[in-house]
């Protein structure tokens, strides 16, 4: 079984500008994906993160000042993308990507099945 097959969250392919903090360090990139429980960015250009170390990530929505704002763990790195775990989001990021989850699934029950997931990993 790949490690992929036993994802309990969709992954939404979502193109948004974003932006990974780490202490002073800021990188401007674009999310690849996005799931309740974590989120793939294109790896920067000028990337040096501290692989130990917390991250954030503010997405920004279509919608004017609107934003989802994560912090992060960084799960694993590849030649062009960098994978992330969320450790905290606050509630009203929650709703907005909650909202994003539910308009690309289509199947409320799925989004269901993914919200009682993510209260187990609570």
């Amino acid at each position: 079984m790949k490690p992929t097959d036993r994802r309990r969250f969709s992954r939404i392919l979502f193109d948004a500008p974003c932006e990974l903090h780490q202490g002073d360090q800021q990188w401007r990139t674009e999310v690849q994906d996005i799931s309740l429980k974590g989120i793939l960015v294109r790896k920067p250009d000028n990337w040096n993160g501290d692989l130990k170390k917390p991250f954030e990530v503010v997405i920004h929505l279509a919608e004017q000042g609107i934003a989802i704002v994560m912090a992060l763990q960084l799960k694993h790195t590849a030649e062009t993308q960098l994978g992330f775990l969320c450790q905290y989001i606050d509630l009203e990021s929650a709703s907005h990507l909650k909202r994003l989850v539910e308009l690309n699934l289509g199947d409320p029950t799925l989004l269901g099945r993914e919200l009682m997931a993510l209260g187990k990993d609570a």
